[in-house]
């Protein structure tokens, strides 16, 4: 009878006894770290020399003595267990510790904030610093920036130096962290200021007193006059007149006093949609009264299209001969007189058709 052989013990486990060999074992990697990478991180230690922060790595992070004095306004605000981001200095030291900055990652930071604020041209506050060539250098939270001579308030121009040690509100018009470039605008935020005082005042479909300012092919643009004043809207072509308008500047000259009525307003953008027709009697509203079906009528030819010729009845009036109603051999021209019978009126719709009264029945015409 064969005796069974006794089991042999079992070897005890060698307990992993270094960083390395706990990785072995477990099999976990741990990503590697670059220069200048931004990384949160957790306070596990807080003295006078150094600061000790858990980034997830094998090796603690120090945040060096040398860094600590040009953060020294940050130090009363941080607590063991507080959670903040750090850029890494250097991958690790002869001591086998990361070196991070506080203070790098807190400038890349701020530098998105401003880009953020910049593209939602959300104001903020900057302190002037000294006057330069050219206008007055300021800091916004350690950061530093320029206001342009040309972008200061009305009230500090010719005087930067009023702007010294003040606190400003102002806009960014420029943000560069690879150039280091930031620059502001106070004169942008006293105009906004402005607008929005005014239009506080301003009421739709009130009418205002105004100077033609600007004429484009689209329309002409109005600066509003006291008590509503700063304010510049638009009239857009189809509201300079009731009949149809192919150049503003046959109605209106720069520095035009008019009076325009208030369509609408946008209150967060400041523009206002303005109209000088609607201050006159609208020519279609007494048509009714004073044309009828199957009535005589002369007109001017004002348009010419596929579908048929426009005439001019009156000023602001207009009626469409067919080109079906035109016959066989009969051309009529811009600007010529016709007599024409009146063979529908649809003033909802602002329309009148038109039959061309013939002076002799062309050849071929039934």
């Amino acid at each position: 009878m064969l005796k069974k052989k006794p089991s042999e013990p079992s070897k005890p486990t060698k307990e992993p006894q270094t960083m390395d060999e706990l990785l072995s074992a477990t099999g976990y990697q741990l990503r590697g770290l670059k220069r200048g990478e931004t990384v949160e991180g957790k306070i596990i230690s807080i003295t006078p020399s150094e600061i000790l922060i858990d980034i997830g790595h094998k090796s603690l992070g120090v945040v060096s003595e040398r860094e600590m004095d040009m953060v020294g306004d940050l130090l009363p605000t941080l607590a063991v267990g507080d959670k903040l981001f750090v850029q890494i200095v250097s991958s690790e030291t002869e001591a086998g510790q990361i070196v991070l900055s506080v203070r790098r990652a807190g400038m890349e930071k701020k530098w998105q904030e401003l880009l953020t604020k910049k593209e939602k041209a959300e104001p903020v506050e900057v302190k002037g610093i000294e006057v330069t060539r050219g206008g007055l250098i300021v800091d916004w939270q350690g950061v530093r920036g320029f206001i342009p001579a040309s972008q200061l308030s009305p009230a500090r121009f010719g005087k930067p130096e009023t702007g010294v040690g003040e606190k400003i509100k102002a806009i960014i018009l420029d943000v560069d962290k690879s150039t280091n470039r930031l620059v502001f605008s106070e004169k942008r935020v006293t105009q906004e200021e402005k607008i929005g005082a005014a239009l506080a005042k301003l009421k739709i479909g009130e009418t205002y007193e105004g100077t033609v300012s600007g004429i484009v092919p689209f329309g002409i643009f109005v600066s509003i006059a006291p008590p509503a004043g700063g304010l510049e809207g638009l009239v857009h072509i189809s509201e300079i007149a009731w009949e149809k308008v192919t150049n503003p500047s046959d109605y209106f000259k720069i520095g035009q006093i008019v009076k325009v009525l208030v369509t609408s307003v946008d209150r967060e953008t400041g523009k206002l949609n303005l109209s000088t027709k609607q201050l006159i009697t609208d020519p279609w509203q007494e048509l009714v009264k004073k044309y009828s079906s199957e009535q005589e009528v002369s007109g001017q030819v004002t348009k010419l299209t596929s579908f048929g010729v426009f005439v001019e009845l009156e000023k602001g009036v207009e009626g469409l001969i067919h080109i079906s109603k035109i016959p066989p051999g009969v051309t009529l021209k811009l600007g010529e007189k016709v007599n024409c019978v009146i063979e529908g009126i649809e003033a909802s719709k602002r329309k009148i058709s038109l039959t061309p009264i013939l002076k002799e029945k062309p050849v071929g015409y039934r």
